[in-house]
């Protein structure tokens, strides 16, 4: 117990991750869970999958799992999606439990808020935005779903895949994911919008939402480069990915107007790090997913449910960039300087990104001998936990065709994303205090 008591936020929540996945893989080898079995790595590689909202699947959700399986997936994902301190809290306020100064230091590392002052409140908020968009998600996908299924399945599959699409998540309960409704103008609106308002952070949508109702006078600067960056990433992506596609005979030629429209903006969305497709992988283009990996490696937004990098710190490392080669001493956004700790910082995540991903990348080639495009797609998938994948050729992912070790380099993936490189790196590296500086040295570079 002590033992635990001197271990930092970083590592408790490292370790609780790990602890509720698994418990969701021992749930889902439960007899009751699936149709005809689970081996424990693809019960563990389901229950990580969930867990870290990725999407990525060994097993097809709809027929090879029961009801009650897919129950479980949908708590993981929620368990996921909110962060397992931030449920434990929720409960803990439930049932009336004071928070202490320990959880509230977790809280503030799970919630990537910069002081502990109103964590509690904070987080109270968390809980009502998800309630909120998700009830009001499930209402307007079973609206639509009525007319295809009877009233009880429809709202099954509409509480279902907004919970999915909301947490970023990407399961879903069609074997060809949302392909059947790419054309469906109701159905992508509501995914596409659950998936930017979970993925783009709880801080900014309290922070418009303030800013809405005149609570504050100044939208701040985090918010102005999550929204601004986001968009960017969101236009040129979708003009990029129909620009590629538009002539493809295996995935656009056949589409309206209305449908190039949908999927190339679905399909700019998804990778930011929701996982589900209306378009099917394998048909694309080699540019498509090669600029789709670089949108997994960006991802969602710092607060929220998704994974990646984060835009934030992709913004701050361009302008970084940028006052470098200007010989700038300041880097400067929306006229306000980036402290150097900040730049620092951003660097360092994008370098521990890239390292993790070139990493497992290179194992999957030895170890499992697919192309290096598909695999490097399928690692930065599991990564930026987004559950996107090129397919074992039928309804799942590549993964499924992988051996044990090579889903459990999924899973590390996956798990790695879903904490962020550096929290798993100061969870891993002890910290070590220096009196003492060296002399400084001289060495060429460029």
């Amino acid at each position: 117990m002590k033992k635990f008591k001197k271990l930092n936020p970083a590592q408790i929540l490292l370790l609780g991750f790990l602890s509720f996945i698994l418990i969701g893989a021992l749930l889902l080898m439960l007899p009751m869970a699936t149709v005809k079995g689970i081996s424990p790595v693809d019960a563990l590689f389901t229950s990580t999958s969930a867990i870290c909202v990725t999407g990525l699947i060994v097993k097809d959700t709809p027929h090879d799992f029961t009801t009650f399986g897919q129950i479980i997936i949908l708590f993981l994902i929620q368990v996921g999606g909110f962060g397992y301190m931030t449920s434990a809290t929720i409960i803990s306020l439930m049932i009336g439990k004071k928070i202490g100064l320990g959880e509230r230091l977790i809280m503030k590392e799970a919630l990537n808020v910069l002081t502990i002052e109103g964590v509690v409140r904070f987080t109270k908020l968390v809980l009502l935005m998800t309630l909120t968009c998700e009830s009001l998600g499930a209402l307007l996908l079973t609206v639509r779903f009525r007319a295809d299924y009877e009233l009880g399945t429809a709202a099954y599959y509409g509480v279902f895949h907004a919970i999915s699409a909301f947490n970023n998540a990407g399961f879903s309960l069609f074997s060809d994911n949302l392909i059947r409704y790419r054309g469906d103008l109701m159905v992508n609106s509501v995914i596409m919008l659950l998936i930017i308002i979970g993925g783009i952070g709880f801080l900014v949508i309290n922070d418009l939402y303030n800013y809405a109702w005149k609570q504050v006078f100044r939208i701040s600067m985090h918010t102005k480069v999550v929204v601004a960056t986001s968009t960017l990433l969101i236009i040129a992506g979708a003009a990029f990915i129909c620009l590629f596609e538009y002539s493809n005979p295996a995935t656009y030629q056949q589409l309206t107007l209305q449908e190039k429209i949908l999927a190339s903006s679905f399909a700019s969305i998804t990778p930011r790090t929701a996982g589900f497709n209306t378009l099917d992988y394998s048909q694309l283009r080699l540019e498509t997913l090669f600029l789709t990996i670089m949108l997994m490696f960006i991802g969602a937004s710092p607060g929220g449910t998704g994974g990646g990098v984060k835009t934030t710190t992709f913004a701050v490392v361009l302008a970084s960039l940028s006052s470098l080669m200007r010989t700038s001493s300041d880097t400067v956004l929306f006229k306000r300087r980036i402290p150097l700790e900040v730049i620092s910082r951003s660097l360092l995540i994008v370098a521990l990104a890239m390292m993790v991903v070139t990493i497992l990348s290179l194992m999957l080639l030895i170890l499992e001998e697919y192309p290096y495009l598909t695999t490097l797609f399928e690692v930065t998938s599991a990564f930026g936990t987004v559950g996107l994948s090129v397919g074992d050729g039928g309804v799942r992912s590549l993964s499924a065709l992988f051996t044990p070790w090579g889903k459990l380099c999924i899973c590390f993936a996956m798990y790695a994303g879903r904490l962020g490189p550096l929290t798993l790196a100061v969870a891993v590296i002890s910290k070590k205090e220096t009196r003492y500086r060296y002399p400084e040295g001289r060495i060429v570079i460029g």
